[in-house]
């Protein structure tokens, strides 16, 4: 074991001395991190609009600050962008971090410099929890890669601006940068393919020890180190190879496939950063759920998911949530952002400490016929049955069929890429069909009732999402194929590809 991972261990026990005092005080830091928050805006235009000074309590502010969406803010962060200071948070912000939403196009999310260090904190600490808990640090003493967007920086109004994979990368601490890969000019190669091909050029003889990335673009890594390398299996290429860090989906519909290439089981951390803040990650291999950031410098609201689109829905902060129901997730952050609807939905699997578990997209949902089918369900459903019959499922996507051929049913539309085939398709299709009727009683009701007809599955070749991403110009970095959809502009796009 070299210095590194000895020194690693150290670091590891005194950080997590410093993670039992979050886990042991969530609601306390909460609030703190609240009058914090509140009263360090106060100035600002965002504060002085909604009246900070007189808030003394979240009662104040839920009156105060209303729930808006990324466009809902647009105004307030439009003056941001055009370099205006002191309008969500004091001063300008360090960066800008451009992201690709789902319903707003090209979104820029102000970073500051109170909150740019909460992302590096706890990315490094997810490793330091792991090393803690299992004992296993010769990872440090290797090369680590980092699948991620081009470090090269623009300007907007003279606030640097990129992706956050990007903005983070210039910030990772110097006692990593030599094990770090790929190098500086690979990583700025704008091309996905292109950059891909160079990383495998760049790292195939180098004793890669952990990987981390989005879990279908390490898979299209992986799938390219394997055909350079004669169909090695990735644990033959890097022996040492021995932990995979991943966010940004959920893993495990891709959890079999990976496993298949890389040629074992591996461990892997999950983490939840997006460019609003670090909100959570794994910190433990045995417990379920990941650990939520309740101390940095963000302040955390829930809404019940199915009261989401109500004009008057119900907003709770930490210490009045349930387990295992779901909840939109509202952010309040030391860039800014105020009363901000994230989009994702996450439940609370542990509460001592907070732990959640990300559910799916508030906007990513099938309700046709007032099914309304979630993400979470729709994994469940096919991943389980997957996993009985042995199938391999790369990627997939869901839609309504709602005006299918003279005298059919509508139905549920999957459009499924296999690694390995079901035997017979009707039949795993009809299994998954009873697995989701199992998990959402609304959906069971409009079978049983003979409005909707059993969902049917198409299978699709080999490469079809990659295919489809290249074809949006959406292929790499953080883009992400959405699961599930009301409408059919992906499911139209897709037949063409259907086996």
């Amino acid at each position: 074991m070299g210095l590194k991972a000895v020194l690693s261990k150290v670091f590891a026990s005194l950080v997590n001395r410093q993670l039992n005092h979050i886990r042991q005080n969530a609601v306390t830091l909460q609030q703190k991190t609240f009058s914090d928050l509140v009263y360090t805006a106060k100035n600002t235009a965002f504060g002085t609009d909604h009246q900070f000074a007189l808030i003394n309590s979240y009662e104040d502010f839920k009156k105060n600050v209303p729930i808006r969406d990324y466009e809902e803010l647009r105004p307030y962060i439009d003056r941001v962008i055009k370099g205006e200071a002191n309008v969500m948070w004091p001063g300008k912000p360090s960066y800008l971090a451009k992201t690709s939403g789902t319903t707003s196009g090209v979104k820029y999310i102000p970073i500051s410099k109170e909150s740019l260090p909460e992302h590096i904190k706890a990315a490094r600490n997810a490793l330091l929890s792991y090393i803690y808990e299992t004992g296993k640090a010769d990872f440090v003493d290797g090369k680590m890669i980092f699948l991620q967007g081009s470090p090269v920086l623009n300007e907007k109004n003279g606030i640097s601006t990129g992706r956050l994979s990007g903005i983070v990368a210039h910030h990772v601490p110097g006692y990593l940068q030599k094990n770090r890969l790929p190098s500086y000019p690979t990583n700025c190669i704008e091309d996905w393919e292109e950059k891909v091909d160079a990383i495998v050029q760049e790292t195939a003889k180098e004793d890669l020890r952990l990987i981390s990335g989005i879990p279908p673009w390490c898979q299209m890594y992986f799938d390219r180190l394997s055909a350079v390398s004669g169909d090695k299996k990735i644990k033959d290429i890097f022996p040492n190879f021995k932990l995979f860090v991943h966010g940004g989906v959920n893993y495990e519909p891709y959890r079999a496939r990976m496993e298949e290439v890389i040629g074992t089981q591996i461990d892997s951390i999950e983490t939840y950063p997006a460019s609003e803040g670090f909100i959570a990650f794994q910190d433990s291999q045995k417990e379920k759920g990941l650990l939520l950031m309740v101390d940095a410098g963000i302040f955390y609201e829930f809404i019940p998911s199915e009261e989401y689109f109500n004009d008057n829905p119900t907003r709770i902060n930490i210490k009045d949530v349930e387990l295992e129901k779901n909840y939109a997730l509202i952010l309040n952050t030391s860039a800014g952002l105020w009363g901000y609807s994230l989009g994702d939905t996450v439940k609370f699997v542990s509460k001592n400490p907070y732990r959640i578990v990300v559910s799916g997209r508030i906007k990513h949902y099938i309700s046709a016929f007032g099914e309304h089918v979630i993400g979470e369900e729709v994994e469940h459903a096919l991943m389980t049955v997957a996993k009985q019959e042995g199938v391999e499922v790369v990627e997939f996507t869901v839609a309504p069929q709602v005006a299918p051929a003279e005298s059919q049913l509508p139905y549920h539309e999957w459009f499924v890429e296999f690694g390995k085939e079901p035997a017979d398709l009707t039949t795993f299709a009809m299994k998954v069909d009873r697995a989701l009727q199992q998990k959402n009683i609304y959906y069971f009701d409009l079978i049983a009732g003979n409005i909707l007809q059993p969902l049917i599955v198409r299978s699709l070749k080999k490469d079809t999402f990659i295919n489809y991403m290249r074809s949006q110009g959406k292929l790499g970095g953080q883009n992400k194929v959405p699961r599930l959809a009301n409408d059919r502009k992906i499911a139209d796009e897709l037949t063409i590809y259907i086996i």
